[in-house]
């Protein structure tokens, strides 16, 4: 069945939704398409083109054929269609043409739902996703470089949302990516998991990317939405699987340990309208408690190859104290004080300094917390992180001090980028004595 077929099997829609799906099926299956035309066409940076041009096919087609029920498959069917016949128009109908048409073929033969949808099975890629972060990761990018390109290909982060997560001009993110293509090009970097004794000096970068996108899923930096929960599936599962290859190195572990953990909580962290829910107020109860035993596995492993805590098992160990409490009153509070304080002597930052008095807080009272976030604040390393300011509405608010925490919170919603954050910070500016 041919990829027109499939699509005429949808409904016809407008323009405005056909714009909305493939940004969404660009958000969710980006890696996954771009990791699979690159193992085919053996070029990272004409299998980005691929993928862009059936973008811009989709957005020609779907509006008038529909939406088709397998937009994954869709794109990377065209996408390779293209390649086929930019290889015709160049003459180069060689044995790759050759394989990829063969294996357009067998897929299309093999469709046998009622659907007519093309098969695409997400996790049957054998790991091309994680052969393309390595790549995005090569040793002949700077570290800038690998950072921006992996959240670009593989987390599927617009430019501007990879500029704010690193504070740097788009311009200058925009840059990095396109040089690092072209790097890449003329390196003539393969598309495969590296030798072994070449693990050490890429996957730190590697642990960082995933960190980077976990988080991004976590806490959305844009958008109408508060998270982004398929980014951080998809940054566990790469951990998974890098854990798997690399089992004696504890910070892989230790970052599965912190995402598992971590992402436990994602089931309560909204309510019915998508609108956050504080720690204080989630129900436990519909926390994921087989991803907190497989997080406090890992922790344990981590732990068990004997090389002490790392930035991510230190993170780790913190969100397990908050997973184990029966609520925030019961949480060991001290022994969190004491991880960031840790965590700030393997990894100082200003943002763990911002999380450590948090933790100050909760342990000792809001008083000696906001004089450490307001250190913070006039140092200016945190001037335009909307968190800080969210943190001292908080604890302003908690002091009785009114009208300071409305101008705390109100500041907060102007640096925040993302509208559904945005609109709970207002509320709380116009009412900063409720919760």
């Amino acid at each position: 069945m041919t990829d027109e077929t499939d699509a005429a099997t949808a409904r016809p829609t407008d323009l405005e939704s056909a714009r909305r799906a493939v940004a969404a099926v660009w958000r969710i299956e980006s890696a996954r398409i771009v990791a699979t035309l690159t193992r085919m066409v053996g070029d990272f940076a004409l299998a980005e083109d691929l993928a862009q041009d059936a973008l811009a096919e989709a957005l020609a087609q779907w509006p008038a054929g529909g939406i088709p029920s397998n937009p994954g498959a869709w794109l990377t069917a065209v996408a390779k269609r293209r390649a086929i016949d930019g290889w015709r128009r160049r003459e180069r109908y060689d044995e790759r043409l050759a394989a990829i048409a063969h294996d357009l073929e067998r897929e299309q033969a093999e469709a046998t739902d009622a659907t007519g949808d093309l098969p695409y099975d997400p996790d049957a890629i054998d790991d091309d996703v994680l052969r393309l972060v390595f790549v995005s990761c090569h040793p002949v990018l700077s570290r800038e470089a690998r950072v921006a390109l992996t959240l670009r290909v593989v987390g599927g982060l617009t430019t501007d949302e990879i500029a704010r997560a690193f504070l740097t001009p788009v311009a200058t993110v925009q840059q990095r990516i396109v040089r690092a293509k072209k790097t890449l090009g003329a390196a003539g970097v393969p598309f495969e998991v590296p030798p072994r004794d070449e693990f050490p000096e890429r996957l730190g970068t590697v642990l960082g990317v995933l960190y980077l996108i976990f988080n991004e899923g976590h806490s959305a930096s844009a958008g109408s939405d508060l998270m982004r929960p398929e980014l951080g599936r998809e940054a566990l599962r790469l951990g998974r699987v890098l854990a798997s290859l690399v089992p004696r190195e504890p910070e892989v572990h230790g970052l599965v340990a912190l995402m598992e953990l971590t992402a436990a909580r994602f089931p309560a962290r909204l309510d019915a309208n998508g609108d956050p829910v504080l720690l204080g107020d989630q129900d436990r109860r519909r926390w994921d408690r087989s991803a907190i035993t497989r997080g406090r596995a890992a922790l344990a492993r981590a732990d068990a190859i004997g090389r002490g805590r790392g930035p991510y098992a230190l993170q780790a160990a913190i969100a397990e104290q908050h997973d184990v409490a029966a609520s925030v009153d019961d949480t060991d509070w001290p022994a969190i004080v004491a991880l960031y304080e840790a965590l700030g002597r393997v990894a100082p930052s200003p943002v763990v300094e911002l999380n450590h008095a948090v933790a100050v807080a909760m342990a000792d009272g809001p008083e000696v917390g906001l004089a450490l976030v307001d250190e913070l604040a006039a140092d200016g390393r945190l001037a335009r992180y909307h968190p800080l300011h969210a943190v001292r509405g908080e604890l302003l608010e908690r002091l009785g001090r009114a009208d300071d925490a409305r101008e705390a919170f109100a500041e907060s919603a102007r640096l925040t980028a993302n509208e559904r954050e945005r609109a709970v910070l207002l509320a709380r500016a116009s009412r900063p004595g409720a919760r």
